[in-house]
């Protein structure tokens, strides 16, 4: 009887996917072999169990979607884990973040760890972004405020943590699920690193869903992308697009509505600085390209 799974990793020759609540050892069927099937994690595939442990994977389903840095197949959501506070949120990393994953439609979740040293002034700029639509989570991995609101994102789903380092995650990791027993101040989930790769992605099941951690995905250029179309991922700049030429870019131009509502105190002065800023890394790019 086939059994409907998830790759969670391949190493040494073989393939790991969790299905039924637990983690299988696969082989592959020889047609994979010859055919030279690539396999990466997050790939849905069906298996054959022959033991209690080990099956051999019969069948390969179709992707949803698949980030190319780092590899990983069918994923549902990003999570964005920053601290709120020790350090200070980079919110132009964020912001960088929040393009390259509405770039590839995934959900978006945000979480700003270390709830409990979080001053009005970051409070402040932490709701904004809900403000936008976005949701947003404030959690203490201390004294565990705010995980119960967590789990229900995570369960039946592939997700692919990223965010600075010092941010939290491991522990993050760890209120969820502590049996995982993560060290803090590590890497956490092998990948890119060393002797392994990124064709090494390992998929964890964390609070009824898998999860990546993902440090490649924290040092993001804005290649491949038209000046005109950067605007479109700033979702407070939407409502305010009223300007006096349609290909304004909220930049120089006389008349602009966005710089309008700036003035007027309606967007965050760090949210147009921000874009203004990877602005001009999208007109660098064009040229080269």
């Amino acid at each position: 009887m086939l059994i409907q799974g998830t790759l969670v990793k391949g190493y040494g020759g073989f393939y790991y996917v969790f299905a039924n609540d637990r983690v299988w050892e696969c082989s592959l069927r020889g047609r994979f072999r010859v055919q030279k099937q690539d396999f990466i994690a997050g790939d849905k595939v069906l298996i054959l169990p022959e033991t209690e442990e080990k099956a051999t994977i019969e069948k390969v389903l179709v992707r949803r979607n698949l980030l190319i840095r780092p590899s990983i197949a069918n994923v549902d959501q990003v999570i964005l884990v920053f601290a709120g506070a020790s350090p200070n949120p980079d919110y132009n990393l964020l912001d960088r973040l929040l393009i390259q994953a509405e770039n590839v439609g995934m959900d978006i979740l945000i979480v700003f760890t270390k709830l409990d040293l979080i001053d009005m002034e970051n409070d402040h700029l932490i709701n904004y972004y809900r403000e936008m639509g976005y949701a947003v989570i404030k959690v203490s991995n201390k004294t565990r405020q705010g995980i119960d609101e967590l789990v229900p994102f995570f369960r039946d789903r592939v997700s692919v943590l990223a965010g600075p380092s010092g941010a939290g995650k491991s522990s993050l990791i760890n209120s969820l699920d502590s049996s995982k027993e993560l060290k803090t101040g590590e890497v956490s989930i092998k990948i890119g690193r060393g002797r392994h790769t990124t064709r090494h992605v390992e998929l964890i099941p964390i609070a009824g869903g898998l999860v990546a951690d993902t440090p490649g995905f924290s040092s993001l250029f804005l290649t491949g992308m038209k000046r005109e179309e950067l605007q479109n991922y700033f979702p407070d700049f939407t409502e305010h697009r009223d300007c006096r030429f349609k290909s304004c870019l909220h930049d120089k131009e006389p008349r602009c509505g966005v710089k309008e509502a700036l003035d007027k105190g309606l967007i965050l002065p760090s949210r147009h600085k921000h874009y203004l800023q990877f602005l001009k890394e999208v007109i660098e790019s064009e040229r080269k390209y």
